[in-house]
């Protein structure tokens, strides 16, 4: 069975280096009975990835209402006293002088020695304080924003940003499935192999013991009693190694699960051919690429970038607002604001025009910028649609030849148990040899392990098709 320990081994260690998180150690161990279909609903409601895209959706509703508030009326209001501990002093020209010099000139006014009263034109400056200790303000403002691209571009983005995160999400429901459905399975295939195994084991031991009772009579050689016991040691080994690589694929399917180490899990599905060899096939006659998510997640982005795209030009257009502030004033010597002394009130209204006029063609190149984003976004669209019907071609026919290949190991697994029945009844009878029985049962374990490494090959087959479909 070595092939099948390499194909399943190589799965759990795919999964189990995916990135960890510490959980949290369970107060106790649980049992748990899962379908396929109850491990799915159970990874999903547990899986880090799940759980992070969701809070990036909830992230993005708060944002959306952020952006929301951003458009409706702004109200603040504002309290403010100060003290002036020294009022602030103004210089300020001697206005006086030059009037009463003019009018002594007009008048003609004369000094003690009969001269003419004139200004000299020298105009000297005095010292003011103005205005009082004690000053307060109470005032509300209200501020409506008419237009202002940013604002309005987030706006009509909002639904497109959530629906780019709810594929998001799609795109890792995803992934935690097809995980999910492999270590599920490989565990099943895992545990039908250990089955077998012992079976086996049972078998050759009986052999065994019955050729050690014939040997001690005289009547076989030596030589079939050492022979059985080799096959027996060599089955011994495969059993230990087949029941360690159950565990491990209990260990993975746990993981995949979000479900701490210390749980027991039973699995209550069972895994026929008839599950895997049914018609699918005929699912692709109404794909489309936008029934993969991930299609539909760079849609959700081409979306956004031509919103960044009009945003950018639209920031060439001016910025309006509506606004309106009620304030009111009040000075005083000493701290006394609640006497009757008046209060002066303001009431103003108006509205601001923003109108950006040259900015060093910074808006251009970020216009050109979003466009080449938007123009790479859709290429790789493009890019990811070859890649998609590459995928669709070469699950078609993994899964075809698997199914082939596995209804054919079915046969021969039928006729290896018929042959290996019908040498072990004339051995039974004395009329074939130890040889042919270990040989044909050789040939039953190598058709058992060829039918099961079919089986695992098949689930991973149709887990992959159903995938590239975008029907997991």
């Amino acid at each position: 069975m070595k092939r099948m320990f390499t194909s399943l081994a190589g799965v759990m260690l795919t999964l189990t280096c995916l990135p960890v998180l510490a959980q949290p150690a369970a107060p106790q161990k649980a049992v748990h009975h899962l379908s396929a279909t109850q491990a799915v609903a159970m990874a999903m409601k547990q899986r880090t990835e799940i759980l992070t895209a969701q809070i990036d959706i909830s992230n993005q509703d708060a944002y959306n209402k952020e952006i929301t508030g951003a458009a409706m009326p702004q109200v603040k209001g504002s309290f403010g006293i100060t003290k002036n501990f020294k009022i602030p002093v103004t210089v300020l020209p001697d206005f006086i002088s030059p009037s009463v010099y003019g009018v002594l000139e007009k008048e003609d006014v004369r000094d003690a020695q009969g001269n003419p009263v004139k200004f000299d034109g020298v105009v000297n400056t005095f010292p003011a304080a103005f205005g009082v200790p004690w000053q307060a303000s109470l005032g509300v403002s209200v501020q409506q924003l008419l237009f202002q691209p940013d604002v309005f571009v987030g706006l009509k983005a909002r639904d497109g940003a959530m629906e780019l995160y709810k594929n998001q999400l799609k795109v890792a429901e995803d992934s935690v499935k097809a995980n999910v459905l492999q270590a599920y399975y490989g565990v099943l295939i895992a545990q039908k192999g250990l089955a077998f195994v012992s079976e086996s084991k049972q078998r050759l031991q009986k052999l065994f013991a019955d050729q050690e009772q014939l040997y001690a009579n005289g009547f076989i050689e030596k030589l079939d009693v050492d022979k059985t016991k080799v096959n027996l040691n060599n089955l011994s080994t495969t059993e230990s190694r087949t029941s360690n690589l159950v565990r491990i694929t209990y260990s993975g399917l746990k993981f995949a699960l979000g479900l701490p180490q210390t749980d027991s899990l039973v699995l209550t599905d069972s895994l026929t051919t008839e599950f895997l060899t049914q018609d699918i096939l005929s699912l692709e006659n109404d794909f489309t690429y936008q029934s993969r998510n991930e299609i539909k997640t760079i849609e959700s982005s081409n979306k956004l970038l031509g919103l960044q795209v009009e945003r950018y030009k639209l920031q060439a257009y001016p910025t309006v607002a509506a606004f309106w502030n009620l304030q009111t004033n009040a000075q005083r010597q000493k701290f006394d604001f609640f006497a009757k002394e008046r209060w002066f009130f303001a009431n103003i209204a108006g509205i601001n025009v923003s109108v950006p006029l040259t900015d060093g063609w910074q808006r251009r190149n970020r216009v050109k910028q979003a466009q080449y984003a938007l123009d790479k976004n859709t290429l790789n669209m493009e890019r990811f649609k070859q890649a998609i019907d590459l995928q669709l071609v070469s699950a078609r026919t993994n899964l075809t030849n698997a199914i082939e290949q596995l209804n054919a190991q079915v046969e021969n697994k039928a006729l290896a148990e018929r042959v290996y029945n019908t040498t072990k009844l004339k051995y039974d009878r004395g009329l074939g040899s130890s040889f042919e029985l270990l040989q044909s049962d050789a040939d039953l374990q190598e058709s058992l392990n060829n039918y099961y490494q079919s089986l695992y090959n098949a689930v991973i087959a149709k887990i992959n098709y159903t995938r590239a479909l975008g029907k997991l």
